[in-house]
């Protein structure tokens, strides 16, 4: 039997991590044959991490996924650069840009989003493209040419409170801008935060060197000069930097007929209306997922390669536990759930803790003994503890403000020690690793943290889990040296 010809349209981080996750249960390619058009050219790189580019922090090479000659290496058809133009569900072939078809047995969408430009007067030109001095945040390469204008002093303003942009203002601010937000909502993230949170963490990002213009929205554009507000206010800006959000790329599904609701409609075995179509990551639209989030793409690419490859028949996606994490030097925001509490219903339990002068706000909503949304602002060992609470659906310990206060840890909770951390903890969520497995690692001959990474993938998602890991590589390396 020849193999099954899968198709992924989409060679970013969803995409490639699902040829990478068909690669680990068929390393040959006997079952599944693996072509992948990627329209940006260039490797695939953790979006996640761009805001550590931004800030100067960590190098465009070092947030690269594969290395080069990955792809190659493990039998993987990669088309750099090539865009796919049309599909053609009846005949079950994708055509490209450059008029080749290709045929599927298979077809994935994965074809992420694109930034939103909101329809302010000067932001765009009448192709829709932004105008002169405007970036819209999304790829490596808006990075870099933002990364370009980044000098000491440089008015820059972004548009958009919510977690790019204000990792994109921490990171400009980092390298000495002047970096202003306008954001058009009452209070920041107002996606996750409530507005006493959101005013915390204004108060906190305002300390290291951003500041806002809440509440307010940009009515007109002059490049070189700046913003007109809403109240004729003037915003200075050399740079624009667009974070408003994004939309799912969904043209060629809807040009091929398939049912588009804000992306892409699939179901739990991640297959949208017809039986040879699949969509994963941004693109995708699923009950239980929440777009832009690394973990939901990586749970589904791990639900399809199982279906696609034959090796798990039954596996399906159920949903993913949404935990975001603001990553701003400085400012440490975890926050999970709908932290919205009806005040009619009862069967809900809140605790609140306020602390705006030091940059902490907490709150824990639980029902049923059990955390069903949190915010942890400015309280880092509090939120790995609810977060491994509310992920893992563990029932909370009666003494909730321990819980709150981060004084009552899961026994299987990440520790800041290594050595005091439990083997079966989870290291990388995103990632799904645990120490134990990075302890296999080492013995298996990981020699470092770039090591365990390569070997297991821990790091490799949201990279929150990166100083752990550098711990416990350095925990282990010290191990070894006693034993020797």
């Amino acid at each position: 039997m020849s193999p099954r010809a899968v198709v992924i349209v989409g060679a970013g981080m969803a995409g490639m991590r699902l040829a990478d996750e068909i690669r680990r249960r068929d390393p040959d390619g006997e079952r599944v044959r693996v072509t992948v058009l990627g329209a940006e050219p260039g490797p695939a790189y953790n979006r996640v991490l761009l805001p550590g580019v931004l800030a100067g922090t960590m190098s465009a090479a070092s947030v690269v996924l594969y290395p080069q000659g990955w792809a190659e290496e493990h039998h993987i058809d990669l088309r750099d650069g090539v865009e796919a133009a049309a599909i053609d569900t009846a005949a079950r072939t994708v055509t490209t840009g450059r008029g080749t078809k290709i045929p599927f047995d298979a077809l994935v969408l994965a074809t992420g989003a694109e930034p939103r430009i909101p329809p302010t007067e000067g932001l765009s030109g009448e192709d829709g493209t932004p105008a002169r001095g405007v970036i819209a945040f999304r790829t490596l390469a808006d990075c870099l040419r933002i990364s370009a204008s980044a000098r000491p002093g440089v008015p820059i303003t972004i548009i958009g409170g919510g977690l790019l942009g204000l990792e994109a203002a921490r990171s400009l601010a980092v390298r000495g801008c002047a970096v202003t937000v306008v954001h058009p909502v009452g209070h920041l993230m107002e996606r996750q935060l409530d507005t006493e949170a959101g005013a915390v963490l204004a108060k906190a990002l305002t300390r290291h060197g951003v500041a806002f213009r809440i509440g307010r929205t940009a009515s007109r554009y002059v490049p070189g000069d700046g913003l007109k507000l809403d109240d004729g206010s003037h915003v200075p800006a050399e740079l624009v930097v667009v974070a408003a959000g994004v939309r799912a790329r969904t043209g060629l599904a809807e040009a091929a007929g398939l049912p588009v609701a804000g992306g892409v409609v699939v179901d739990d075995t991640l297959r949208t209306a017809h039986p040879a179509v699949y969509a994963i990551g941004d693109v995708a639209r699923h009950p239980g997922a929440t777009p832009g989030l690394v973990e939901p793409a990586w749970e589904q690419a791990e639900v399809l390669a199982g279906l696609l490859t034959g090796t798990e028949p039954q596996a399906r996606y159920r949903g993913t536990p949404v935990v975001t994490r603001l990553k701003a030097r400085g400012v440490d925001l975890t926050a999970m759930g709908e932290t919205t509490i009806d005040p009619d219903d009862d069967t809900d339990e809140a605790l609140r803790l306020s602390d705006p002068a030091r940059g902490r706000y907490a709150k824990l909503v639980l029902r049923d003994d059990r955390v069903r949304a949190a915010i942890m602002l400015g309280l880092p060992d509090a939120a790995a503890s609810v977060a491994y609470y509310y992920t893992n659906d563990v029932p909370v310990p009666e003494d909730r403000l321990a819980v709150l206060l981060g004084r009552e840890l899961p026994p299987e909770a990440p520790a800041h020690d290594p050595a005091a951390l439990a083997d079966t903890a989870t290291v990388c969520r995103c990632n799904h690793v645990t120490k134990a497995q990075l302890t296999a690692a080492w013995r298996t001959g990981a020699a470092d943290a770039a090591d365990l990474s390569a070997k297991t993938r821990a790091g490799t998602g949201c990279g929150t889990c990166v100083p752990l890991l550098r711990g416990i590589a350095g925990w282990l390396a010290g191990r070894e040296r006693e034993a020797s």
